[in-house]
């Protein structure tokens, strides 16, 4: 019996991985799998049903950033291999005009989230520093929950990579000043959930000029570098310096044909009375290809949104709504029961609190008692040290009564012995007085006897004298001479030495004081010196602290208008207008 030829199934495969912004998957293809089932598998895994946003960007062999083809396989497209693995990332390619309205999965909008974040804070998106404040503070509510100031302590946000260095670097700021400003937000979003908190940010970050926006350098028929924006809602030009505001611009249900020769775009208009079409030139061939693929697709969303949703959709949307309901209804439950809790916790720690007051009121009365008795302890000690002292006190009363009678008694006694001293006084004293009149008796008679004696004396001298002046009377002159002429004594001289020395010293003592008074004098002078120098020097520091800081780096010129006012004047003029002002650019 004859087996029939089967082709054995290829069991080669090749490693595939996959980075979103917050994940990185890993797959084994075979050869022959195309980019869409490689697509279709991703959408699978991570459960994303928008796929009309989406798509895989790699870096080919010769380092170029392209996209992956739908319709072709992987591993002809020329895929740089790292690591022996294909390496792609999964991004969103088209940008919705209203992300509130289009964007219907959760999923979706959190890869939207991601992307737009990191092309903010990358500053692939330009975004104005008080915006950047704002997103930050809905980035952290997105991932934190809701403010906790018992959580988010400080320094808890400067780790994080919530602002552009841009912004960073434009303002004297320290980090947290930084991270103030964004508590100050943070705080306001009390009860959003991370979805609608990065709807939030969304909503903000769609306004800004740059978002979804993909920038090409062109040159017109003149050779002048512009930019080219491809956008969701059409074709923007831009100048050179500035990617913000457009010159001019052509919405997609303006746009009839686009097509490339070469390095040769052509846009034709539906405008009748213009039929010229716009032409630009791109450095490559292969810029052109990613043009049109972007036009191409941006066009069929552009014309999508305007026709009724489709049966996907409508169940997409009508699914999301049930969901949203039911988180909703989940989140008052949870917020119910949070609130219930805190309830129970704040009556818990009410309950804690009066434990607590009632325990100290109680050690405060324990205390009160212990007091008491230590007091009542305190005053049985001082009655005992009464009673003795009233004891001891009493011993001395006895003791003093004792004395004062011993002290009656001795002063009876002394009366007794005044009374005999003043009886021997009175014996004493008369016969002193006999004494002294017997004194002055023998006094006059002592005094009788002297003048006697003087006299005898004198008669005695008168009688020398006659006897002697009749011997030799020259020896007499020269015994009275000598007598007469003795010299100064010289006492008189050291008296007068003494005066003058007392009068030196006083005149010294005047000039110490003088020097005294003056030495004060210029002592007061020189305080006074320097406490004006004083005064001067805290003058100078207090000026040098008033000395202001350096200014800020003044800001951004803002821009007047809105992104939206400035597309719909810049459009504003016709077809032929815009397409002579682009060609004399």
């Amino acid at each position: 019996m004859m087996v029939p030829f089967r082709r054995k199934k290829s069991n080669k495969q090749f490693p595939v991985k996959v980075c979103t912004f917050d994940s990185e998957l890993e797959f084994h293809l075979e050869h022959r799998a195309t980019g869409r089932y490689l697509f279709d598998l991703i959408c699978r895994t991570i459960g994303l049903r928008e796929t009309w946003y989406f798509g895989l960007q790699f870096e080919d062999s010769k380092g170029n950033l392209s996209w992956l083809k739908m319709d072709k396989k992987v591993q002809d497209q020329s895929v740089h291999m790292t690591n022996g693995s294909c390496m792609f990332i999964f991004l969103a390619k088209f940008f919705p005009e209203n992300v509130a309205e289009e964007l219907v999965q959760e999923v979706t909008q959190h890869l939207f989230f991601l992307q737009i974040k990191q092309a903010i804070l990358s500053m692939d998106v330009y975004c104005p520093p008080e915006a950047s404040v704002l997103l930050a503070s809905y980035a952290v509510q997105a991932k934190y929950g809701d403010y906790d100031e018992a959580v988010c302590k400080p320094g808890m946000l400067i780790s994080e990579n919530l602002l552009p260095q841009r912004v960073i670097d434009q303002y004297q700021m320290t980090p947290q000043m930084w991270e103030e400003r964004i508590k100050t937000w943070y705080a306001d979003h009390r009860g959003m959930s991370r979805d609608e908190a990065e709807m939030e940010y969304l909503k903000i970050a769609q306004d800004l000029d740059m978002f979804g926006v993909n920038y090409f350098p062109i040159t017109n028929k003149k050779n002048t570098e512009v930019w080219l924006g491809v956008t969701a809602l059409g074709l923007n030009i831009y100048n050179k310096e500035n990617k913000l505001l457009p010159v001019t611009t052509f919405q997609w249900n303006e746009i009839l044909h686009i097509s490339f020769d070469d390095r040769k775009f052509v846009v034709k208009t539906n405008d009748s009375k213009n039929p010229k079409p716009v032409i630009f030139y791109s450095q490559k061939l292969r810029i052109n290809k990613l043009i049109l693929d972007l036009c191409v697709g941006n066009h069929d969303l552009y014309m999508k949104r305007r026709k009724p949703d489709t049966m996907e959709i409508q169940q997409m949307k009508a699914q999301a709504k049930e969901e949203k309901q039911r988180r909703q209804v989940e989140r008052n439950k949870l917020t119910r029961e949070k609130q219930l809790r805190e309830a129970a916790e704040r009556e818990k720690a009410a309950m804690e609190q009066r434990l607590m007051q009632l325990q100290e009121e109680m050690r405060a009365a324990n205390e009160a008692l212990h007091r008491s008795e230590e007091a009542a302890e305190l005053l049985a000690e001082k009655n005992r040290l009464a009673e003795e002292e009233a004891m001891l006190l009493s011993h001395k009363a006895q003791e003093v009564e004792q004395e004062i009678n011993r002290m009656r008694m001795t002063a009876r006694k002394t009366e007794e012995e005044k009374m005999y001293l003043e009886r021997k006084t009175q014996e004493a004293e008369l016969l002193t007085a006999r004494m002294m009149e017997e004194s002055r008796k023998r006094a006059l008679e002592a005094d009788k006897l002297k003048n006697e004696l003087i006299h005898a004396r004198v008669a005695e001298k008168e009688a020398k004298e006659k006897l002697l002046n009749f011997l030799s009377r020259t020896s007499t002159e020269s015994i009275l001479i000598t007598p007469s002429s003795s010299p100064e004594s010289p006492m008189h001289e050291m008296h007068s030495y003494d005066l003058l020395a007392d009068g030196d010293m006083e005149q010294l003592s005047l000039e110490i004081e003088k020097e005294r008074v003056e030495y004060l004098a210029k002592s007061k002078q020189v305080q006074n010196q320097l406490k004006e120098l004083r005064s001067e020097i805290e003058q100078l520091k207090i000026g040098e602290n008033q000395c202001p800081l350096d200014d800020i780096n003044a800001e951004q010129l803002r821009l007047g208008e809105t992104k939206y006012s400035t597309l719909k004047k810049v459009k504003s003029g016709s077809t032929k207008a815009r397409v002579a002002f682009f060609e004399e650019l």
